[in-house]
């Protein structure tokens, strides 16, 4: 069996943050600096993404570290939003997503995830 065969399928969360780890510097972040940090719930399992800014240079990194904004939420609801399928405002509203101290950093963040395709249902999860 190849590698590739054995390898499991990612998932958009991991696409996600695979793709803002790659790009390095994103200039819609610009102008912030900080740290977020996402914490998904997957049943009994707790992941955190660490995202860092600093005027638009960006790292991803699996820490739990300590960060000016933290967001907590359903794994599968960080997937639709990292699809297009959930929109994070909505999600906040419904309680779904709790975010804590600098909002303005999540706000420019929600920026990058991707809207919604041409006639795709927003908000499945």
């Amino acid at each position: 069996m190849t590698e590739i065969a054995t390898r499991r399928p990612q998932s958009p969360t991991d696409a996600f943050f695979a793709d803002l780890a790659g790009r390095r510097h994103e200039h819609l972040l610009k102008r912030a600096s900080g740290t977020v940090r996402f914490d998904l719930v997957d049943g009994e399992r707790l992941e955190h993404w660490c995202v860092v800014m600093n005027s638009g240079d960006v790292t991803v990194s699996r820490k739990n570290a300590k960060a000016d904004s933290v967001v907590r939420l359903d794994k599968a609801t960080f997937d639709g939003m990292a699809s297009g399928k959930v929109n994070a405002m909505a999600a906040t509203m419904r309680g779904d997503l709790v975010p804590e101290g600098d909002l303005g950093l999540i706000l420019l963040l929600q920026r990058l995830f991707p809207a919604p395709r041409s006639g795709q249902a927003r908000d499945e999860v």
